[in-house]
């Protein structure tokens, strides 16, 4: 659910040019399931950026305004409110320290700050002051370095074709603030929109010279990496320089009706259009996502690595994963309590109910893990869950030997105590005994719901009654010498036929029990190919995406005259061209390949030996005989 924080708190602080998550921060995100929307805002000291994040927050006050000219906001704070038109999402506001700050003196604490900003958010906010020119470009020198701060991939080498394709799947969308600005929108006498001034700001400077390439090195990131961008210019608050000191506190009604419009329009735009935050294959961060990327991210900071964004969603995947096979277990076991009273009547009975709440566990794994490489979590999960069924058989077992001795112990109560007074011990004691025996038997048969055990109990009851059975029947005055030997004959016979009846269930159980595992392990691979299949649908649509993108910079870079920057580009685009041509023709080979493998594995997992079943339920027999006999 979404919280509800009455004031932004620091998230990351920077102190001593050092950065450091603040944990009570994040164990706010760690509360947050819902999806964020990130809107992160970065620029200058003093170009009142937190003014903006507090009408996004609704708020009047919040972020730190501060009306001196020392910067206020030291690290990144935040900021998380119900999101306002977006229902079962959180909005995400981090307002970050002003960049440029002379107090500082180092800038590259600076960087890491805008970096961390880009990171995280999904619309990323840039707000400068007066007009979008060559100094604003100039400052605006952060982009350029984000090369050198972040990797895509943890092998790759400095900066390289799958960087570039990785940072725009990756980055935020991009817009524009340009605060007090004072001049007409017209390029050549003609009105201009607000992103078309921005677009025409950012195309190249025409000229080898060294000068114009530095000038180009902002433009071409803005242009490469952030495929949405969108611009807002807005007027000044108000011309009475005392009321911009404090301009939190002036009623909106003194403020400029331009002003007031285009932070509406602003607050709206973002309301809107801001994205959810995802990351590569279309996977949705929630607030306790976002924690993890925070601590990640500032963690291989500190550490001088260089972050890396493969290494932070395999760190996430790592922990979501961890906690899928949990819930998914968890599920399981609540299913199965639901569904099954033990004793079962029958192993099969018990292997249904398995089978059903699997299938809803596997379902659960699924909706809650990524970026499973190999399989390796749900290999895992079948393990367990393996496990899990093997208890529940052997406790199913448990219940029926206990149920029936009890059962029998009742029964057979007087049988034990006539034999103990010598009752049978008379002519005609043998015909006496064997129609008591006979009434237990048909008396236990009338039980219901005795379990999966019933036959094989009597069978171990009749057994240890064999010895006294036979000296009543060689006691016995009233029988012929014949009559005891078919007596005996008959005996043997009817032991024969119960032994032949227990195997033949013993086989029949164990054929259930196949059916089964490969009932569980067609259901695994089945929802594991369905979720394959989902990725790389989602894989080709963001790579094909990012293509349109390229081929759009590339289109542009040629018609502003840039032909050799337009065809360096030819590179990016054959390799995206490839991956697209490698995930649609030939994909269902190696999806079928990885459903192979895993069956494989899999299968040895499943039929791996079952622990101690048999062994224990003889023990079990043998102790409760002794107990009842």
């Amino acid at each position: 659910s979404g919280p509800t924080m009455m004031a932004p708190i620091c998230l990351v602080e920077n102190q001593n040019q050092k950065l450091k998550v603040n944990q009570e921060a994040v164990e706010i995100l760690d509360k947050i399931s819902q999806p964020v929307v990130v809107v992160a805002i970065a620029g200058m000291y003093r170009t009142g950026k937190s003014y903006l994040m507090n009408c996004l927050a609704g708020q009047k006050n919040g972020f730190p305004l501060g009306s001196t000219v020392q910067s206020e906001t030291k690290g990144i704070w935040m900021w998380c409110t119900p999101h306002p038109s977006k229902p079962g999402h959180t909005l995400v506001l981090l307002d970050t320290e002003g960049l440029g700050d002379v107090e500082k003196g180092d800038t590259k604490n600076d960087s890491w700050i805008f970096a961390l900003a880009v990171l995280l958010s999904s619309t990323f906010v840039y707000n400068s002051m007066g007009t979008i020119n060559h100094q604003a470009l100039e400052q605006l020198h952060y982009v350029t370095e984000l090369t050198e701060l972040i990797r895509a991939k943890s092998s790759s080498r400095p900066y390289e074709v799958e960087d570039s394709i990785e940072f725009v799947g990756f980055f935020p969308d991009f817009i524009w603030i340009v605060r007090d600005f004072t001049l007409e929108l017209k390029l050549h006498g003609h009105p201009i929109t607000e992103d078309e001034y921005l677009e025409n700001a950012v195309k190249l400077i025409p000229g080898k010279n060294l000068k114009a390439q530095i000038s180009n090195l902002p433009r071409e990131c803005i242009r490469n990496f952030f495929p949405k961008r969108k611009c807002f210019v807005f007027d000044r608050p108000t011309s009475d320089k005392k009321l911009l000191a404090h301009i939190e506190d002036v009623p909106e009604g003194e403020l400029d009706p331009n002003f007031r419009e285009q932070t509406k329009n602003f607050c709206s735009y973002i309301f809107t259009n801001a994205k959810t935050k995802t990351l590569r294959e279309g996977i949705i961060v929630n607030g306790n996502r976002l924690g993890t990327l925070v601590v990640t991210y500032v963690d291989a900071i500190n550490s001088g690595s260089v972050p890396c964004l493969e290494n932070a969603v395999t760190t996430l995947a790592q922990l979501e994963n961890t906690a899928a096979v949990q819930k998914a277990v968890d599920h399981y076991s609540k299913q199965m309590a639901q569904s099954v009273k033990l004793p079962t009547d029958t192993v099969q009975e018990l292997l249904d109910a398995h089978t059903a709440s699997e299938k809803e566990a596997i379902a659960v794994f699924m909706e809650h893990c990524f970026r499973d490489e190999n399989q390796e979590f749900q290999k895992m999960f079948v393990e367990i869950i393996k496990n899990k069924k093997e208890d529940f058989l052997l406790q199913n077992e448990e219940a029926s030997v206990k149920y029936c001795w009890d059962k029998l112990n009742h029964l057979s109560k007087a049988l034990m105590e006539n034999i103990s007074a010598g009752i049978f011990f008379v002519p005609g004691g043998f015909k006496l005994y064997t129609e008591i025996k006979e009434k237990i038997e048909q008396d236990y048969s009338q039980v219901p719901r005795k379990g999966v055990k019933a036959n094989e109990v009597l069978q171990s009851f009749l057994q240890s009654q064999a010895p006294i059975e036979n000296s009543i029947l060689q006691s016995d005055k009233a029988l012929t010498n014949a009559e005891k030997a078919i007596a005996v004959e008959r005996a043997k016979k009817e032991a024969a036929e119960k032994e032949l009846e227990l195997l033949r269930q013993k086989q029949l159980e164990q054929q259930q029990q196949q059916e089964a595992q490969e009932r569980s392990l067609e259901e695994n691979k089945c929802q594991l190919k369905e979720k394959l299949e989902k990725e790389r649908d989602n894989y080709v649509r963001e790579m094909q995406r990012i293509m349109e993108h390229k081929l759009k910079v590339r289109e542009d870079l040629l018609n502003e005259g840039f032909r050799k920057k337009s065809e360096e580009m030819d590179a990016e685009i054959n390799y995206l061209k490839n991956i697209v041509y490698k995930n649609t023709k030939n994909n269902a080979p190696l999806i079928a390949q990885a459903l192979d493998k895993f069956a494989v594995e899999i299968t040895s997992i499943l039929s791996a030996p079952a622990k101690l079943l048999g062994q224990v339920v003889k023990g079990l027999s043998s102790l409760f005989k002794k107990d009842y006999l």
